[in-house]
């Protein structure tokens, strides 16, 4: 029987981190959405304005009996730079800022040695900015959003 959990990531423009988590073996589904603010069902246009507090995060289900959380962390930190504040790449604004939403201690213990294991690595001459805190509720995004790069034929997810 598969033991079925839940991570949730923050790491820029949901529609590229949606595209690396589902391309994963044992990523069961993703969803994107918002997380980490105050505004209850934000929309889209709200949480662009920078003033909800909700980072535009990934919901991802998976077997941990066939992709460890280890490996979802891993390929966290390689899909974008947990250096730059409230910005990934020409995106700006606190909703594209960095954050492990942990879902348990472990989840938490594991999230912070990488942290800590990256920082040490010399791997990033900037310091990392990356939050490490707790599941906070979920806000599924509009219908457009979900799984947008496979939409587009850019990826294949092998995800629901």
């Amino acid at each position: 029987m598969s033991k079925l959990e839940k991570a949730t990531f923050a790491a820029g423009c949901f529609w590229g981190v949606e595209s690396a988590f589902c391309q994963v073996d044992g990523v069961i589904s993703t969803q994107v959405g918002y997380s980490g603010g105050h505004k209850e069902n934000p929309t889209y246009e709200e949480v662009c304005t920078d003033k909800t507090g909700h980072a535009e995060s990934v919901q991802i289900e998976f077997d941990s009996d066939k992709v460890s959380y280890d490996k979802l962390l891993e390929l966290f930190w390689n899909i974008h730079d947990p250096t730059t504040l409230n910005r990934q790449g020409p995106d700006v604004g606190s909703q594209y800022r960095s954050i492990i939403f942990y879902h348990n201690e472990e989840q938490k213990n594991k999230a912070l040695d990488y942290k800590q294991k990256f920082e040490k690595s010399g791997r990033f001459s900037k310091k990392i900015v990356t939050e490490i805190i707790a599941e906070s509720k979920f806000y599924r995004a509009e219908e457009y959003h979900q799984k947008y790069f496979q939409k587009h034929g850019i990826v294949r997810c092998k995800s629901k």
